[in-house]
């Protein structure tokens, strides 16, 4: 490839002037060329065929390619096909003698810009190469109105989630998308004044050369020490190696930038983008797309670890609350955590969402909460008398009624009062019918009564598995949903035997 002269000298692609490439097999006429558009102000740069010209495409990122049609090892048209498929955002436009307008005008419509005949005026060039500029911006233009519009969907997904997971996941997504990242990074405050890597994610479309590559992640101190005295980050090629701890291995950085999470002047976190493919250097325009990104992602940020606190304190309580229970007597020690184990499990083999498996689970644990309100030894030595049993059955009432008050509660209150209804009907205490039950409700009653008939009570010695397997199938269409009773058998065997080969899914 021949370079043209010091006056329209080489200068980075990431630079203000559009960055055109002058692809000829005659030196004049590409010299010519050069020589004019770097007076019009243009950055050039030429190649003497298609092949040259699709290396140096490579090594920059270009604006326009101003290309001859007859060419030795690639032509215009083979050219035009490569640029289409790998660097779309080029304007191409074809030069060509009279003899070959037709084929010019089917280069357009193959994608080319526009065409120019020779022997050609450089009037007429430099008007076509401008209006072809003009074309690119006003395309770009229109692809920032469509990033507009898609950051106002990511804005609207992330202010609608109080997942931290889903939030990050979106704020990922977007640089990825939006900013054409080929990695992305997501640190946030532990809460104790320290930052630890939530996420790091490399593009499907980029393909890192070693393994080693993935090791490489921001640095917290150098960030820290940044944005202490600057605002924004944008930093690109050998630059942006201080930023990294350890440094991606095989693969050059080409351009990062890195923004803040901030909550009321507080550094929460922080979102980097990295370009490592040549040419692909970030612009100013993608900065503030990811710093609005990030700034509309800090109060989802804030509210979902708030969020996630909550949670954390809502497992607590349940623990305590089904804590509370078990202490009740020795032999109901440890029911509350099987029944939920084995509900757990049967929910995961019926299928049901993840969130649904976690409420059932959560109202398996406390699904005897109201046994808190019954003023009688349940276990004592024989059997219950007339009145104690009445006693008995109002402690999935006792339950409700406990935690009715509770809103974040509120969910699990069909499993715990209706527990004990029948498939047949004959269940208490609303006496409903087959698929009447709330679903999770049938599902504890299976579980709950494996685990009360395979656990010693003061009244009798635990039964055999097989025992308690065989009681379900028999009472299955009467007590059970027949359903619901065939696949507890099922996955209960699969999960014993998981049990025994050395995992831990359900208590022994």
């Amino acid at each position: 490839m021949t370079e043209a002269s010091t006056a329209r000298k080489s200068v980075p692609a990431y630079g203000d002037a559009p960055l055109i490439l002058v692809v000829d097999d005659e030196v004049v006429i590409r010299e010519i060329l050069a020589d004019f558009l770097a007076m019009e102000g243009f950055n050039v740069r030429t190649a003497e065929d298609g092949q040259a010209a699709l290396m140096e495409l490579s090594r920059a990122r270009y604006d326009l390619v101003l290309s001859d049609l007859k060419m030795p090892n690639m032509g215009g048209i083979e050219l035009l096909e490569a640029i289409s498929e790998h660097a779309p955002n080029v304007v191409t436009i074809i030069m060509t003698g009279f003899g070959t307008v037709e084929t010019a005008i089917g280069a357009m419509k193959r994608g080319a810009y526009d065409y120019i005949m020779k022997p050609f005026k450089m009037e007429e060039v430099v008007h076509t190469v401008r209006r072809g500029l003009e074309r690119k911006k006003l395309v770009q233009e229109n692809l920032r109105l469509r990033e507009t519009l898609s950051l106002y969907k990511v804005s609207e997904a992330i202010a609608n989630s109080l997942s931290l997971d889903s939030v990050v996941r979106t704020i990922v997504d977007a640089a990825l998308d939006e900013v054409e990242a080929d990695a992305v990074f997501v640190l946030l405050d532990s809460g104790e004044g320290e930052f630890f890597e939530r996420a790091r994610v490399i593009s499907d479309r980029f393909h890192p050369p070693t393994e080693a590559f993935h090791a490489g992640t921001l640095c917290i101190e150098a960030l820290g020490e940044h944005f202490r005295s600057e605002s924004r980050l944008v930093s690109h090629g050998d630059g942006a190696l201080r930023y990294f701890d350890p440094v991606p291995k095989g693969a050059a950085v080409t351009s990062l930038m890195v923004t803040r999470l901030m909550m009321t002047a507080r550094t929460i976190g922080y979102l980097g983008a990295c370009s490592f493919s040549p040419g692909k250097s970030f612009d100013e325009g993608q900065r503030k797309l990811l710093r609005m990104v990030s700034d509309r992602a800090a109060a989802s940020i804030e509210n979902a670890k708030l969020y996630e606190d909550l949670k954390a304190t809502f497992r607590q309580t349940i623990r305590g609350l089904a804590s509370a229970i078990d202490k009740m007597d020795r032999y109901t020690a440890g029911h509350s955590s099987r029944v939920a184990a084995y509900a757990q499990v049967l929910a995961i083999k019926l299928g049901l969402p993840e969130d649904q498996i976690e409420i059932v689970r959560q109202s398996a644990l406390m699904h005897d909460i109201g046994k808190i309100g019954c003023a009688l030894n349940l276990n004592k030595p024989g059997i219950l008398t007339e009145a104690e049993y009445a006693t008995f059955q109002k402690h999935p009432g006792y339950g409700r009624d406990i935690l009715e008050p509770i809103e974040f509660l509120n969910p699990l209150i069909p499993g715990v009062h209706c527990h004990h209804e029948h498939w047949d009907g004959h269940g208490y205490p609303l006496g409903l019918k087959g698929k009447d039950i709330p679903l999770m409700a049938r599902i504890i009653s299976v579980a709950d009564v494996y685990d009360a008939m395979t656990s010693d009570r003061a009244y009798r010695k635990a039964l055999p598995h097989e025992a308690a397997v065989a009681e379900i199938d028999r009472c299955a269409g009467g007590q059970f949903d027949p359903d619901v009773a065939a696949e507890f058998t099922e996955v209960i065997e699969v999960e014993r035997q998981r049990r025994r080969d050395g995992g831990q899914s359900v208590p022994p």
